[in-house]
């Protein structure tokens, strides 16, 4: 399984944030702008508690496993896997969604001067500070199951050392 690369992660906060701030000032140009849900940023936060509580758990259980305590429980090679997928597609999704509220919110800075526009940008900035909790809690869930590094020598279809 490939490690979630941080550019990639950037790469889609940048191409969301931009196309939402694009489609933000174009659907504002010919009616009235969709509203930023408040519930956006508390499904985000929890999603990372969610992520967060399955990294600490793995965590201890792993370490308890390798200091060998007899009422250590072990871990499924099985569930640690899915655990990563689960971070990793929610690191994406985060990234995606927290782009998308980004450019919305950038959007919705030029309208401070409306409560309930101030309220949408307020909504938005939460949602993207929860994404970004996503994606750190993500990434603390793969870097916890991460398997130790293997000697590239016994790893069967290792390059050669030069």
């Amino acid at each position: 399984m490939r490690e979630l690369r941080i550019r990639v992660l950037v790469g889609v906060f940048v191409v969301a944030g931009v196309l939402s701030w694009a489609g933000a000032r174009l659907w504002n140009s010919i009616g009235t702008l969709p509203g930023v849900p408040l519930a956006a940023p508390i499904v985000l936060a929890l999603i990372a508690v969610v992520l967060l509580s399955t990294a600490l758990s793995l965590r201890a259980r792993l370490g308890a496993q390798r200091e060998r305590r007899p009422e250590a429980k072990g871990v499924d090679p099985m569930m640690a896997a899915r655990a990563v997928v689960f971070g990793q597609a929610s690191a994406l999704v985060a990234a995606l969604v927290a782009g998308m509220y980004g450019g919305a919110g950038v959007f919705l800075l030029e309208l401070l001067d409306i409560p309930a526009r101030r309220d949408q940008a307020i909504y938005a900035g939460f949602s993207v500070l929860a994404g970004l909790g996503v994606i750190a809690a993500a990434l603390f869930l793969e870097r916890v199951c991460k398997l130790p590094e293997d000697d590239d020598q016994n790893t069967p279809g290792a390059e050669p050392a030069a």
